[in-house]
């Protein structure tokens, strides 16, 4: 099979020499070549063809995000993976260009001793982002060995909490799936997107102001009242505890799972503990695996989980490992998640109010 061909896009001289040598070392890509301006970039890709472009946010002339609206319009299937700084405009510029259709995104190193140092984080993220966005990642996925498994939710227990997990496309998927959420959804809502501090708390305020729900990063010790959401904060786990009859909001910074802090698959067990068959865990877009066996936990007590399809997810790395695991109760599209969130909560109320009926 052929290298994957990258376009790197960046004013930066040495940004650009950087990037370069990540992709050189990595035998299964090929630098198609480089681009010093928005512009210029657009100008070569059809001459040179990339399968995979690396987009700098802050340019003069064409910026990062005008580049990705006319690559867009021009090439909507082609990944773009944009590279910001790990600052407050640059994690809110980054969100934009996710919401406009951005694959997925890259900060610049900071707090590197030095070159080599920098290299190497560059190095160790990008070629994991390219090849996940690449068709190297779906020629090499297999066929699952299981479909998901159909189960008609015959318990009285309802429904008491919405987990969800994500990453690479995360930020568009859930604002397709939260804003649709009713605002008077009866359950806590909690997510792992797997996002860097401050681009957490950004993430959240952009849902806020998009949903009925309000939605807020996670607070250490925060009781759960229905229709809350709340995501994870960067660089903490985020967990639920039992807290009198219900229960609160844990964060920690224990050792990271999946390579990853927050992770999905914390926050799943730790829900399956505490609600058991009263759990629906959602995993949606991303590379990876993480979700995988928190999943299998919810199952394992009795609760539900539903899985994006690989058709609408940007990459199916996660919601792809549940799936293979045989423990998606079903397997969605997109568009389809908020409806059956919504359906598997009431229908879990209408079976509790049967039961309750039935006995008295």
């Amino acid at each position: 099979m052929p290298p994957v061909r990258v376009l790197i896009v960046d004013d930066s001289v040495v940004v650009r020499k950087l990037l370069s040598e990540a992709v050189a070392s990595c035998p299964q890509l090929q630098l198609a070549g480089t681009a010093s301006s928005g512009a210029i970039a657009l100008a070569r890709i059809p001459q040179l063809n990339p399968d995979v472009i690396t987009l700098d946010i802050e340019m003069p002339g064409l910026n990062g995000i005008e580049t990705l609206v006319e690559i867009r319009r021009l090439y909507p299937k082609l990944p773009v993976i944009m590279f910001s700084t790990l600052s407050e405009r640059g994690a809110a510029i980054t969100l934009e260009a996710l919401s406009l259709g951005a694959s997925d995104y890259l900060t610049k190193p900071t707090n590197s001793a030095s070159l080599a140092d920098a290299m190497q984080q560059v190095r160790c993220e990008l070629i994991e982002k390219i090849l996940s966005l690449s068709r190297l990642q779906t020629a090499a996925m297999p066929a699952p060995r299981l479909a998901a498994v159909a189960r008609t939710r015959t318990c009285a227990q309802p429904i008491e909490v919405l987990a969800i997990g994500t990453s690479t496309g995360g930020p568009s998927a859930l604002a397709e799936v939260i804003p649709r959420l009713p605002g008077d959804f009866p359950v806590p809502v909690l997510i792992v997107q797997h996002m860097p501090p401050l681009f957490t708390r950004l993430l959240a305020d952009r849902l806020n102001s998009q949903s009925q729900l309000e939605v807020q990063e996670a607070e250490d010790g925060r009781r759960l009242e229905a229709g809350q959401v709340w995501i994870a904060r960067g660089d903490c786990h985020l967990t639920v505890t039992r807290k009198g009859a219900g229960a609160a909001i844990s964060l920690n910074q224990e050792p990271p799972e999946n390579s990853c802090r927050p992770a999905v698959d914390v926050l799943f067990r730790s829900v399956a503990r505490v609600y058991g068959a009263r759990a629906l865990g959602v995993v949606m877009t991303g590379m990876g695996s993480d979700g995988a066996r928190g999943a299998a936990y919810i199952r394992e007590a009795g609760g539900e989980v539903l899985a994006q399809d690989e058709a609408s997810s940007v990459v199916w790395g996660m919601p792809g490992a549940v799936v293979h695991a045989g423990v998606a109760d079903k397997v969605c599209a997109l568009a389809e998640i908020s409806g059956e969130i919504i359906r598997r909560v009431a229908a879990g109320r209408v079976l509790a109010g049967s039961a309750a009926a039935m006995k008295s």
